[in-house]
């Protein structure tokens, strides 16, 4: 099931990046590290400076993406039984970025191409495959992908515009916009082919989050102290979790049975937060900023867990979760940002 800024923006979600500040974290972040999370490095594909976890699958398969030393850009990955994995890129490209994966190994993502467009790609038992655009585009990118190899993202168009995707049997369909709209973007997708993203409503650039189900995009709304959303994650039960402004800052969002509800921030922030991921069990992982950096939280039945960082770091974000409670994301260390892994414990 399946990446935003502190500050609410009309794309599709990029993490929080921080350059790495390595301070002394707080007694309290070190404690939250040993009682709930212990992270795990994943380290980095070879010559490369940083890597960044974005999804893991219940088989324990992880994707994202490192930077190369050489040529400061991305490459794709998937770390499996211990490995990392360069995917590669679409015929002629030159960079990659991995984004989603389902419990098939099938991995989604976005790669540039060999005329310099970038496209949403399809990886496949050693097989990448361009999906292609919405008809006139030169840009699309998945972030999405179910059980069935159903993906979402979103693409440019002829006319301008930049629409939400559902690509399925060799199809890229757009899904539009909330009416009234001009941009939508799909984060999440699950086996029931709901599909989450974001979508303005007016000219005046605003969006809210939306599900789009049998044709139909709804309106998700936003928090009561609010104006605007985006839905970036849902699980097979409908819940849906996102971003929403609340008084201003974003904050973390739960959408259960048409009601959004503030899942508020960790102590040590106060005023920032957001949801990246929801699995089945409804447990949910996200990250919250604060002046110095941001910690990874996991909620789960009202509580917000902080769960820490690398020793003498102040940054992580919590990307990913799978059935089992296996989080992944990104987190800082001595050398540079690492994509991480580690197993709640409560």
């Amino acid at each position: 099931m399946r990446s935003l800024r502190h500050l609410f923006v009309i794309t599709a979600y990029r993490p929080f990046s921080f350059a790495v500040l390595i301070v002394v974290c707080v007694a309290a972040c070190q404690s939250a590290i040993a009682q709930s999370c212990q992270f795990i490095n994943l380290g980095t594909l070879p010559g490369s400076s940083d890597s960044y976890a974005f999804a893991i699958n219940n088989r324990g398969q992880v994707v994202g993406y490192a930077t190369m030393i050489s040529t400061g850009l991305s490459r794709a990955f998937l770390h499996d039984r211990g490995q990392m994995i360069d995917l590669g890129t679409l015929p002629g490209g030159n960079y990659s970025e991995a984004y989603a994966i389902n419990d098939r190994g099938q991995v989604v993502g976005t790669s540039s191409t060999n005329n310099g467009e970038t496209h949403a790609f399809l990886y496949e038992r050693g097989d990448m495959t361009d999906l292609g655009t919405l008809p006139g585009g030169t840009f699309s990118k998945a972030l999405g992908i179910n059980n069935s190899g159903h993906v979402v993202g979103y693409s440019d168009m002829a006319s301008g515009e930049t629409h939400a995707f559902l690509y399925k049997h060799g199809t890229m369909f757009d899904l539009g916009t909330l009416p009234g709209g001009y941009y939508s973007s799909a984060a999440g997708i699950n086996d029931r082919d709901q599909v989450v993203g974001n979508s303005t409503f007016s000219s005046a650039g605003l969006a809210h989050a939306f599900m789009y189900e049998h044709g139909v995009m709804t309106d998700l709304g936003t928090l009561s102290n609010g104006n605007s959303s985006a839905g970036v994650s849902i699980n097979n039960h409908e819940q849906v979790v996102g971003y929403a402004t609340a008084n201003g800052p974003n904050h973390a969002f739960l959408y259960d049975s048409g009601t959004m509800s503030d899942l508020g921030t960790l102590p040590i922030a106060t005023q920032y937060s957001s949801a990246t991921a929801i699995n089945d069990r409804g447990q949910v992982v996200g990250y919250s900023p604060y002046r110095l950096g941001a910690h990874a939280f996991l909620y789960h039945r009202g509580t917000m867990v902080d769960l820490g960082t690398f020793p003498g770091s102040n940054y992580s974000e919590a990307q990913g979760i799978n059935d089992r409670g296996e989080v992944v994301g990104i987190a800082g260390t001595a050398n540079g940002n690492r994509a991480f892994r580690c197993t709640y414990r409560h």
